[in-house]
């Protein structure tokens, strides 16, 4: 199966559009948008829309994507006009392979959540360490294949280049990803924490392909990963 995995494009995703090479999945997770305005998610909805080169795509709103939490109902009337995309918040969807005979895939399971530890007054912001954070978390079923949060979880790709040991992860998300053991966890938020982390068990990948100064500076992730075995090949 062919993953392209993204986040943080903050309205300049077409900065990328040449470097996306095609394939069965096409993940995002978060911030589409500076402040999630409704052209905002208009524009990024007709450009995710049409990357025709894609069999499934999916995203998850970021803590800038204000319109998800403020007005999730306009939202979701706004992405009901395009038939070729998913969104996800607190919720999964299962997709298969586009090759139905191919005997080393069936289907994925994809979970995901825009949800935070608090974060300055951004969007999607609980208390760290709280009960409603710890609820969300519990919400993962342990099924999962690929884990999209907005979010990292503490101590992998998370840290804040130029601030040594200043991991800006949830911890709770860390324990719950500790007990289920997806094979993939994605996320974005912190754009210095970009990178790839396998413990063994899950794959993690910071997908934030903006630097701290929002310019374009870090690919996407282009894979060839086998669900059943967990391998990937970067292609």
């Amino acid at each position: 199966m062919i993953l392209t995995i993204i986040s943080d494009t903050h309205n300049k995703h077409k900065h990328i559009t040449g470097d996306l090479k095609g394939g069965d999945l096409l993940l995002h997770a978060g911030d589409i948008s500076s402040m999630g305005y409704e052209h905002e998610i208009r524009e990024f909805a007709k450009w995710y829309n049409g990357l025709n080169n894609y069999h499934h795509k999916v995203f998850i709103a970021g803590n800038h994507d204000w319109g998800f939490q403020n007005n999730v109902e306009k939202v979701k009337s706004i992405l009901s006009e395009y038939d070729t995309i998913n969104y996800l918040q607190d919720d999964f969807i299962t997709v298969g392979d586009s090759d139905p005979h191919d005997p080393n895939v069936n289907t994925v399971k994809i979970w995901g959540s825009p949800w935070q530890p608090e974060f300055y007054n951004w969007a999607f912001n609980l208390p760290r360490n709280g009960e409603e954070l710890k609820a969300v978390w519990d919400m993962i079923p342990e099924d999962i294949d690929i884990l999209i949060t907005h979010g990292p979880a503490w101590g992998f790709l998370d840290d804040v280049e130029g601030r040594r040991n200043d991991h800006l992860g949830c911890e709770l998300l860390a324990e719950r990803i500790k007990q289920i053991k997806p094979k993939i966890h994605i996320c974005g938020h912190i754009h210095t924490g970009y990178g790839h982390y396998y413990d063994g068990h899950t794959h993690y990948f910071n997908a934030s392909v903006l630097n701290e100064r929002y310019l374009y500076s870090h690919l996407p992730w282009h894979i060839d990963w086998n669900p059943l075995t967990n391998e990937i090949q970067f292609l």
